[in-house]
């Protein structure tokens, strides 16, 4: 098995830093000395030039001595940035190359904006290029389903980090006609493929006529948590390995990936130092135990963040990679904080409880839940959308089954939490293609 091209690319970045010898050996003490040198700076930055920085640090210490003194500062927060995200900017508004507006999941409405410089941008394509060289290499043809149109854009920085790893870059943008994505893709002979896991299995599961299969030997997913049944049914169909990539827009759309042992991600450590904490205290856990994610930028001028809290969760593998990597192993998401919906006592149900039972059930395309409240007990809508060829009769048996076999639901169901179960199947699209994380929908009564 071969090693995390992460961690070659990443000591290059900690000998540059340290005029130390590029071809000395690597080790994680090294990385730590070099996060710690770049950690300083970054809040020195932030201290000088974000206003909202100044006031958010104003009680804390003024000089860290060791990288665990880090959890001695305060979180940063999605809120905080929808405030006043220019409070956070570090340089001129003439040097800021690219503006991300996401819009909000909460209930203020109000969008967050995200600030990028040309250079930091630039360190994406890096890390893309370095991260995407696990499984492609030079020759191979890569299609990007994310969105590509708009110079800066995920997909535009994704071509261009593969036009540097001497990949051939095959625009194509978000998943709307899977026929017409496969057509391309075998027209183009697409060997690597990056998109959302919902885009991707639309494709591996039409089956409204015969079409040539794509020569695909890898598949990169990204952009929302990637089910085990979605791999499964990607992987049956399509002679290739799936790889999973994290990131977040204030990340800088880039965080970690797989290693070819594909049991968590290796991450982007030189630009980004990565924590697990307590969602309730801010504290570190131990590794193997589930917490927050939560990260710090190293190398960003436009818009350094500190702590930021991210919401998802998860925990550091505590065993070394089977890949020889010095670099840490980060599971891989599987839920967020806000995820979580407790229908009763010891029944807590989650999106991906859900997307393991209903996306393993055959011509199963997407799906949206949404639970209410109407009295005393709770009461679940599934609406599924699949295959033209599935009988929907059959489906709608099968997804059935599959809901009642979740341990959450059998016990909010024998215990009287949960009222009913409302499942509504059809050939029609649950939503519009989107790269927006998908959870449970919940009506406040």
């Amino acid at each position: 098995m071969r090693r995390s091209p992460l961690d070659a690319w990443i000591a290059s970045l900690v000998a540059a830093d340290s005029a130390g010898d590029p071809s000395a050996a690597f080790d994680r003490a090294a990385l730590e000395r070099y996060q710690l040198r770049q950690l300083r700076k970054t809040l020195r930055l932030a201290r000088t030039h974000s206003a909202f920085y100044r006031r958010h640090l104003a009680g804390a210490p003024e000089e860290l001595r060791s990288l665990e003194d880090l959890q001695s500062l305060p979180l940063t927060t999605a809120d905080d940035i929808r405030a006043n995200p220019l409070g956070l900017v570090c340089v001129s508004q003439d040097e800021i190359n690219r503006v991300v507006t996401l819009d909000s999941s909460g209930t203020t409405g109000s969008p967050k904006r995200v600030y990028f410089t040309r250079a930091d941008q630039a360190l994406t394509v890096d890390f893309f290029e370095a991260g995407m060289s696990v499984f492609t290499a030079a020759g191979d043809r890569v299609l990007i389903l994310l969105p590509v149109e708009r110079p800066g854009s995920v997909g535009d920085l994704l071509a261009t980090a593969m036009e540097n790893l001497g990949a051939i870059p095959i625009r194509y943008g978000p998943v709307r006609d899977p026929a017409e994505a496969l057509r391309v893709a075998a027209d183009e002979g697409a060997t690597v493929a990056v998109g959302v896991p919902t885009h991707l299995l639309r494709m591996a599961r039409h089956g409204l006529e015969p079409l040539p299969l794509p020569r695909l030997h890898s598949v990169l997913l990204s952009t929302d948590h990637v089910p085990a049944a979605i791999v499964n049914a990607i992987e049956t169909a399509w002679p290739c390995r799936v790889y999973n990539h994290y990131g977040t827009t204030e990340m800088g759309l880039g965080g970690g990936v797989d290693c070819e042992a594909r049991r968590g991600y290796h991450l982007r450590e030189a630009d980004l130092l990565f924590e697990v904490v307590d969602p309730a205290n801010g504290r570190p856990v131990m590794d193997g135990e589930r917490g927050e994610v939560v990260f710090t930028t190293l190398t960003r001028t436009g818009m350094p963040v500190i702590r930021y809290r991210t919401g998802d969760l998860g925990r550091w593998l505590p065993d070394p990679c089977p890949c020889g990597s010095e670099l840490r192993t980060l599971s891989h998401i599987t839920t967020r904080v806000a995820g979580q919906f407790a229908l009763g006592p010891g029944a807590t149900l989650t999106q991906v409880d859900l997307d393991e039972a209903v996306f393993a059930v055959d011509g199963v395309l997407d799906f949206a839940a949404r639970v209410t409240r109407p009295g005393a007990a709770a009461e679940l809508q599934i609406r599924v959308q699949v295959a033209p060829l599935r009988p929907l009769p059959a489906a709608h048996d099968d997804i059935a089954l599959a809901l009642h076999a979740i341990p959450a639901i059998v016990r909010a169901a024998s215990s009287g939490d949960l009222d009913s179960i409302d499942v509504i199947v059809a050939t029609d699209r649950v939503s519009e293609p989107t790269l927006a994380k998908r959870s449970i929908a919940v009506d406040a009564q």
